[in-house]
């Protein structure tokens, strides 16, 4: 995946970077993994609206932040399912 940079990685701490991406993602993503247990904190940031690139940190108790990345995705990936289907069944 070109779009998904690893910029940082330890036992409990990830740091990446997400080209083309928004907000509205990375807050969706922070939301979901905010739910999980394991996950102390999950944060980004956004240096300039409009060329800045999403860095996002994940620290976790001792799980896998990867694990836990991956998990939130797959929810989002749900959620936004759901959602559409929502839409296309009201519309």
């Amino acid at each position: 995946m070109d779009n998904f940079k690893v910029l940082n990685k330890t036992a409990n701490e990830i740091e990446f970077e997400i080209e083309d991406e928004s907000h509205g993602v990375c807050n969706a993503l922070r939301h979901i993994l905010m739910q999980n247990e394991d996950v102390e904190y999950a944060v980004y940031n956004i240096d300039h609206p409009l060329t800045g690139k999403p860095i996002m940190t994940i620290k976790t108790n001792g799980a896998d932040p990867k694990d836990a990345l991956k998990k939130a995705a797959e929810q989002l990936k749900v959620d936004s399912e759901t959602f559409k289907q929502l839409i296309e069944e009201n519309l």
